[in-house]
C-alpha cells in the first residue's frame, strides 16, 4: 500500500529520541526480551494503523482481522498458556504520527512486536525505530519493495511483511491483460506522486511491453485530484483496450466514475489500493462493471481455510463479509504467533529469526514462505466487481 513519506524533520527527532530513550523501556529479564517474560502471563504486541485518515477504511480492517486472531488464539489458550495482549495505536494515517505511535510502542509499552502500519509510507516511518529498539515491525499491506530492503539493497532486520510486493501485482495485472483478456493496447493513469502507484505501473508496463502489448498513453494525477475529465479524454482518443490504473480508492472511484461519463468503456484494471467500501460509494456499482483488481484473497474463494475463516468472521461481525484487509490483519497475528512458538521463547532475535525461516505455512491469505528479504512468497487473487460486488476471478500462483 501507499509509500510516499512526507519530508517531516519531526519524524528524524523521534527517531533519534528513542535511541536515548528506549533502553529503560525493555524488560531487563532476557536483554532482548519484550512484551512479557517468563512470569508474566501476558504477551504484549503493538498495533500501529491507520485508524482515522484519509485511509482509515485500510486500518480499521486490519484491526477487526487481528480481533479476531487473537480472540481465537486466547481462547485456545493462548501462545504456550501466555494470553495476547494488544496495544492499539491510531496513526491517523500520517508518517509523522505513525514514527510516534512507534516510539510510544517501543520505549513506553514495550511491545514484543508491532503489527502495522496499513500502507508502506506509514511501515517505512517506523523501520528505523523498530531496527535501533530491536522490535518486530510486521506489516500486514505494505506493498512497497522498500518497506523491507533499502536502495543500497541491505535488508531491514526487523521489518517483515504479510502482503506480497507491487512488482508481483502489477506483473500479474498486466500477464491477466494480455493473456486473458487478449488485449494489444493498453493506456497506464497513476498517481505521479505515490510510491506505490510508480511501482506499480512500472511492472505493469515493463511485464505487458514483454507479452507483445503496447502502452498508447501514460497519464497522470495527484492524490487530491476531483477532476480527472481533461486526462481521461486524452486517454479516450489514443483509444486503449485497457486501462490500469494503480492508485487508491479516493481518487480510484472518482477516476472510474468520470471514464465511464467520458466515454471510456474498456475495461479498467487496478490493485489492492481499491479495495474499500467507499469505492462502490464514488463510483457507483454500474461505473464499476467491467473493472477488475489484484488483491490478496477473495472471500468467495471455494478453499476450506477461507471458507472457514468468512464464517468466522461474520458471526463476530453481524455478517459482514471480510475484505483482504481483514484477511491480512488476522493472517499477521498468525504469522507472528507461529514464529514465537517456533522460536520457543520471547527473545526478540530469536523470533525475528523464527519468522525469517517461516516456510509453507498455511494462512487464509495463501501458503507462505518469507523469502530473504523478508517478503512473503505467496498466490495472488484477481477479483472482478460486478454490480458493485468483488466476484471471485481467478487465483494466480508465483512463477
Amino acid at each position: 500500500m501507499k509509500s510516499s513519506i512526507k519530508k517531516i524533520l519531526v519524524a528524524s527527532t523521534l527517531f533519534a529520541g528513542v535511541l536515548a530513550g528506549c533502553s529503560g523501556g525493555h524488560n531487563s529479564s532476557g536483554g532482548n526480551s519484550g512484551g512479557g517474560d517468563a512470569k508474566g502471563d501476558t504477551i504484549k504486541i503493538g498495533a500501529n494503523l491507520e485508524l482515522s485518515g484519509e485511509v482509515a477504511s485500510y486500518g480499521q480492517s486490519i484491526s477487526e482481522g487481528m480481533e479476531l486472531a487473537i480472540e481465537e488464539i486466547n481462547a485456545s489458550g493462548g501462545v504456550d498458556g501466555k494470553k495476547i495482549k494488544v496495544v492499539k495505536v491510531d496513526n491517523k494515517s500520517d508518517n509523522a504520527e505513525a514514527a510516534s505511535a512507534a516510539t510510544r510502542l517501543t520505549s513506553q509499552e514495550n511491545v514484543l512486536a508491532i503489527i502495522g502500519a496499513a500502507t508502506s509510507g506509514n511501515t517505512i516511518a517506523q523501520a528505523q525505530i523498530a531496527n535501533d529498539t530491536k522490535t518486530i515491525l510486521l506489516s500486514p499491506s505494505g506493498t512497497a519493495p522498500n518497506v523491507t530492503e533499502n536502495e543500497d539493497g541491505s535488508i531491514n532486520e526487523y521489518v517483515f511483511r504479510t502482503s506480497y510486493i507491487d512488482p508481483f501485482q502489477g506483473t500479474v495485472a498486466a500477464n491477466f491483460a494480455a493473456k486473458e483478456l487478449g488485449v494489444k493496447t493498453a493506456a497506464i493513469y497513476s498517481d505521479s506522486a505515490s510510491d506505490y502507484a510508480k511501482g506499480l505501473a512500472a511492472a505493469f508496463k515493463e511485464t505487458f511491453q514483454k507479452a507483445g502489448g503496447k502502452i498508447v498513453a501514460e497519464e497522470s494525477y495527484v492524490a487530491g485530484d476531483t477532476d480527472f475529465r481533461s486526462t481521461l479524454t486524452r486517454i479516450k482518443s489514443a483509444n486503449p483496450e485497457f486501462v490500469f490504473i494503480p492508485g487508491y480508492y479516493e481518487e480510484v472511484g472518482l477516476i472510474v466514475k468520470q471514464a465511464r461519463e467520458s466515454g471510456v468503456t474498456v475495461p479498467l484494471m487496478g490493485a489492492d489500493g481499491w479495495d474499500s467500501p467507499t469505492l462502490v460509494d464514488l463510483a457507483g456499482k454500474d461505473a464499476l462493471n467491467n473493472t477488475f483488481i489484484t488483491n490478496h484473497y477473495s472471500a468467495q474463494d471455494p478453499d476450506t481455510k477461507i471458507q472457514e475463516f468468512v464464517t468466522k468472521f461474520k458471526e463476530k461481525y453481524k455478517d459482514k463479509s471480510p475484505d483482504a484487509f481483514n484477511a491480512l490483519g488476522y493472517d499477521s497475528v498468525y504469522l507472528l504467533v507461529d514464529a514465537i512458538k517456533r522460536a520457543g521463547s520471547l527473545d526478540r532475535e530469536a523470533v525475528k529469526d523464527a519468522l525469517a525461516e517461516t516456510k509453507d505455512i498455511s494462512l487464509v491469505t495463501g501458503v507462505v514462505t518469507i523469502d530473504k528479504k523478508h517478503n512473503p512468497i505467496k498466490s495472488a487473487t484477481i477479483l472482478e466487481y460486478v454490480d458493485g460486488e468483488q466476484k471471485f476471478k481467478v487465483k494466480v500462483d508465483p512463477e
